[in-house]
């Protein structure tokens, strides 16, 4: 079967996007082939105005409307607690759980096989940040292996800093644990034993 170039070129510009596959990136092609011509109009604005419409924040990095943008400008914010998250997806995240703080999006963690060290992340920004006027940082990285290092890397340097200038600076660690409906059969060692590790009163 021959393919039109225009439903091939589609295809190959969906196969390029993270987890997305062949078979997706055609049924999401052929998906888009049979919507009204409005539809697709549509959805091609939204893609269009993505760039143009969006800027980084230069206080928190987070993708925003505005610079600064809408969190860090609110007064209705915890001011003194920083959470340090690795990318925009995780401030969605904690904003859906309800965190009222403020945040620093990292834009990745320290990755040595992919030569991705702190140079490349906003850590410099982040100990700017820190000398100022906070109370608690939360380094909500993700607990991978990449997440448990960039972590390690920011207490080290945000708590040598703060012996430098003798700040009262708490730093804290997302809990991990077993997540709720889970069973303890299924949980891997490493998660079991951070939960019991810790276990809190009842």
């Amino acid at each position: 079967m021959v393919i039109p170039r225009s439903i091939k070129n589609l295809i190959e510009a969906f196969e390029r996007l993270p987890g997305i596959g062949p078979k997706t990136a055609a049924r999401l092609t052929f998906y888009l082939l049979h919507v009204p011509e409005a539809e697709v109009g549509r959805l091609a604005e939204a893609v269009g105005r993505l760039k143009k419409d969006t800027v980084i924040c230069q206080t928190c990095f987070n993708v925003a409307e505005k610079n600064p943008c809408e969190i860090c400008s609110s007064s209705q914010r915890e001011r003194q607690v920083l959470a340090v998250v690795e990318s925009p997806l995780d401030v969605l995240a904690l904003e859906k759980a309800g965190f009222k703080g403020l945040y620093h999006v990292l834009h990745g963690v320290i990755d040595p096989l992919n030569n991705i060290g702190p140079e490349e992340l906003k850590i410099r920004e982040l100990l700017r940040r820190v000398a100022a006027d906070f109370r608690e940082v939360i380094l909500a990285t993700n607990p991978s292996v990449e997440g448990e290092a960039t972590a390690a890397y920011l207490q080290r340097a945000i708590g040598n800093q703060q012996q430098a200038t003798s700040n009262q600076l708490k730093i804290t660690r997302l809990a991990r644990g077993l997540p709720v409906g889970g069973d303890l059969e299924y949980a891997d060692d490493v998660t079991l034993g951070k939960a019991l590790e810790g276990r809190t009163a009842y």
